[in-house]
């Protein structure tokens, strides 16, 4: 999560400021989406996924998303990144992040804890995790996120797919999924800043 930015992702990544989702990608989950077998949440009422194309080498972009501490050195939202063990990311590893949730008609503003185990990756190719983000007043029982990387002519065609369920959240299906859009456009475009950026130092 500019607004929560969960990827697990989204209040956060919008500072606040609406987006309009459009119809197709908050549509139903066709399955079509996994890594190594495993997707997001089929019954999830909460979901969004979208695409871009980043001018940057696959591995470059791969090694970029995964490296988690860094995240708060190019995506402002992320306030904090630790993993939890150490070694290359893989499956089964660990890693907890923080992002400023802002405040809704229902919910006080507040920093949301989100703690992230790997449940598939796929090296240059995918990976997949998941778990709760927990704030002051707010709860996601469970986002799972998914991320596809693949070369195209031009560059390399990103992929992101999220759900999220849990009783609050579920509360506002449209407006949590307008939440959740308006993170994950955040963060596909400054993921492809920065790609673009390290191409050209």
């Amino acid at each position: 999560m500019p607004g929560i930015r969960l990827g697990l992702a989204a209040l956060v990544l919008t500072g606040g400021v609406a987006l309009s989702v459009p119809a197709a990608q908050a549509a139903s989950h066709d399955g079509t989406s996994q890594c190594r077998g495993e997707g997001t949440e089929a019954a999830a009422l909460i979901r969004y996924r979208s695409d871009i194309l980043i001018k940057a080498p696959l591995p470059a972009v791969f090694a970029l998303q995964t490296d988690v501490e860094r995240w708060p050195t190019w995506q402002e939202p992320v306030l904090s990144a630790q993993r939890l063990d150490p070694g290359t990311l893989r499956r089964g590893s660990r890693f907890r992040w923080t992002t400023p949730a802002p405040p809704t008609p229902t919910t006080p503003a507040t920093t949301l804890t989100i703690t992230s185990t790997v449940r598939q990756l796929r090296h240059d190719a995918c990976v997949l995790w998941s778990g709760p983000a927990i704030g002051d007043g707010v709860r996601i029982d469970r986002g799972v996120h998914l991320w596809r990387f693949t070369k195209v002519p031009g560059g390399v065609r990103v992929h992101t797919e999220e759900t999220w369920t849990g009783d609050q959240v579920e509360a506002d299906v449209p407006k949590a999924t307008e939440i959740l859009g308006t993170g994950l456009e955040h963060w596909l475009q400054d993921l492809k800043t920065k790609a673009e950026a390290q191409r050209h130092v």
